[in-house]
């Protein structure tokens, strides 16, 4: 199992019992607001980076652009894969193996955490 898949699975464990009904869609929107922090911290280094190298790659406004389009493209990727045969053997092996429990409200502050970390970032470089 990869890292985002533990995640998903401790998010849907502990909304699994308190709402049953969103617990799936919760841990999916989860998720995607992870991949998306870890890309948004990505993008912001390597805009930097090209811009020391004085690499003209990107404009700001096509960066952006490519960035919701590739927060779109991970919701519809999550939704797909979290939602059919990868959920049910993710349940399966979660009935064989012990997974660590981690606590929710550090699992909330790791996606808070990215968004915070990059927006301080565009504001130290720009």
């Amino acid at each position: 199992m990869t890292f985002f898949d533990r995640l998903y699975q401790n998010v849907y464990h502990y909304y699994r019992n308190r709402k049953n009904g969103y617990a799936n869609r919760i841990a999916i929107w989860y998720v995607t607001i992870v991949q998306s922090g870890f890309a948004l911290l990505l993008g912001i280094f390597f805009a930097e980076f090209f811009k020391n190298m004085r690499v003209d790659t990107l404009s700001s406004s096509k960066a952006w652009t490519l960035y919701g389009v590739l927060v779109i493209g991970l919701f519809f990727k999550n939704w797909m894969q979290y939602s059919g045969r990868k959920r049910t053997i993710l349940k399966a092996k979660s009935f064989r193996a012990s997974h660590e429990d981690y606590h929710i409200a550090v699992l909330w502050m790791l996606p808070i955490g990215c968004i915070l970390l990059g927006i301080l970032l565009l504001k130290v470089f720009h």
